[in-house]
């Protein structure tokens, strides 16, 4: 389960949000907004879904469940030439990030970020840096199939 670091290049991405906590978990409202709409992204590069979260800076520092962060339901975009309707662009800047499988249902998904998180990254050379967060749901993604397999990428920088 140990995470491999990648560096990523920027990325833009064209989906919906909305601002919510762990406490109040909504991640279904623009996932069930975006699919509908997402043959409408002319340019979507590949087949894979993003689900992105963006953080305030220090949002774990200390770690408070009511806090609120942006949830984005999106797909990856060359260009923003075209947005349609409904929908708004974001772009993560590049940098370096842990790379974990997470095999199982989403519903067991905590318990591989509880690893990343209390384990993996307090042992590393890494920290939290201040980027997006990205699930990538590709051709394995099943859900809550125990079969399901997603990549977490956590964004992360060289400890000082």
């Amino acid at each position: 389960m140990e995470p491999r670091i990648k560096t990523l290049p920027e990325k833009n991405f064209i989906g919906k949000r909305l601002t919510m906590s762990f406490t109040n978990n909504k991640t279904y409202e623009p996932w069930s907004s975006f699919m509908p709409k997402r043959k409408e992204i002319r340019n979507s590069i590949g087949t894979e879904l993003y689900s992105i979260e963006v953080y305030a800076p220090n949002y774990f520092n200390p770690f408070n469940p009511d806090a609120e962060f942006e949830k984005w339901a999106a797909v990856e975009v060359p260009d923003f030439q075209s947005i349609p309707d409904g929908m708004e662009s974001i772009t993560s800047s590049q940098g370096l990030y842990a790379v974990s499988i997470h095999k199982g249902s989403a519903g067991e998904g905590p318990k591989t970020y509880q690893y990343i998180f209390a384990a993996w990254l307090p042992n590393s050379d890494f920290t939290l840096d201040n980027r997006p967060h990205f699930v990538i749901m590709g051709k394995k993604y099943k859900s809550e199939d125990p079969d399901s397999e997603e990549e977490l990428l956590i964004p992360i920088k060289q400890k000082e």
